[in-house]
């Protein structure tokens, strides 16, 4: 932010010198014209007014000086990356004006000073009365030093703090669209595996699951794009998949739905419970003899949307597994949802569960 092209910053600045040369060296001179004096003279009356204009005068060329000290400031200092020597030209700027003050300050006040009391009776200050002044207007150079400094620094970090925002955004994006394109790969490489062994066994099976998996792809491609899709959008997907594992596994596969009919349209993002019912079959139901049982459940439980996928089995972790999946799944949850989601993995009784706790959107 460019305060020395702001036309708010420079009225505000001008009123500010103003009030502030007033509050401290006007006000005093006044209150002394007013109550420390016994008579209302012509003197006393000129004293109030001269002490007024005194403070107007050094107000503006407070003003008027301190935009030379902003010129440097904001050509100098970048709080990015602050350089020392940068630091240190601004420093001896700042120490010039109060110099140049000075040596404007006086001859511009003799004027209304001759004005009112006469060339003769006009106040004349030495050297050192006039060096006993300096320590003042450096204070008052000092704290319109630090509120332009103070305005920076805000303006500063609030840039910082959205460009902060803006690149966790990004990534945040960018992580999950590459999440998303883990998916289709994911598909093609189990679906390709299964068709390749049953291509010479059973023609017809193969081509009846050729035409399953090309349902699937389109359905992942078109909604690769997408954060959030229906309930009932990805059940669709999910009994592709399972009629493509039916008819590798046949009767060692049972798929059992229960889905509280009123969240179908509820909306969940892609591919999590296909993913799900995937590792559930993978990992579960095809290392087992005899086969088992895959159970999907949706429904509200405590104003959260939680979804479970169980399978017959042992929770075991093949040493060669990449648990691609559920990687894939916890990380889009939570850049999706943060905290609000919760994702479980867990064996009770002969049986692995998944459990997705999702807020309901």
């Amino acid at each position: 932010m460019k305060l020395i092209d702001n036309y708010k910053y420079h009225i505000f600045n001008l009123i500010g010198w103003i009030l502030y040369v007033f509050a401290t060296l006007t006000f005093q001179k006044v209150s002394y014209c007013i109550f420390v004096l016994d008579k209302w003279t012509v003197i006393q009356t000129n004293s109030f007014y001269y002490s007024i204009l005194e403070g107007v005068l050094c107000g503006i060329l407070g003003f008027i000086l301190s935009y030379i000290i902003l010129y440097f400031f904001e050509k100098l200092i970048d709080f990015s990356k602050i350089e020392t020597k940068k630091v240190v030209l601004l420093i001896v700027v700042f120490l010039l004006v109060q110099v140049i003050y000075h040596l404007l300050l006086w001859p511009m006040v003799d004027i209304p000073s001759m004005y009112y009391f006469g060339k003769s009776n006009a106040t004349v200050l030495t050297f050192l009365m006039k060096l006993a002044n300096v320590p003042f207007f450096f204070v008052a150079f000092l704290v319109w030093f630090f509120v332009v400094s103070s305005i920076k620094v805000y303006h500063y970090l609030n840039l910082v703090k959205i460009t902060r925002l803006e690149l966790e955004s990004t990534l945040k994006e960018s992580k999950l669209n590459a999440l998303k394109g883990q998916i289709n790969p994911h598909f093609m490489f189990n679906s390709l595996n299964n068709i390749r062994g049953l291509i010479l066994e059973n023609p017809e099976k193969s081509r009846e699951m050729i035409t399953r998996l090309s349902e699937m792809l389109r359905y992942s491609l078109t909604k690769n794009n997408v954060n959030a899709i229906s309930i009932e959008e990805e059940i669709e997907v999910v009994d592709n998949f399972i009629a493509i594992s039916k008819i590798q596994l046949e009767d060692r596969l049972e798929f059992v739905k229960e889905i509280q009919p009123e969240i179908m349209q509820r909306q969940i993002p892609p591919m999590v419970i296909q993913l799900l019912v995937e590792n559930a079959v993978k990992h579960g139901i095809a290392n087992r003899k005899h086969g088992g049982i895959v159970k999907l459940e949706i429904g509200v439980v405590n104003e959260s949307l939680v979804i479970e996928v169980s399978n017959s089995g042992k929770l075991v972790i093949d040493a060669n597994s990449t648990q691609l999946g559920i990687q894939n799944i916890k990380e889009r949850i939570g850049l999706l949802y943060g905290k609000e989601a919760a994702f479980s993995l867990q064996e009770t009784d002969d049986t692995v569960k998944a459990i997705i706790k999702l807020p309901i959107v």
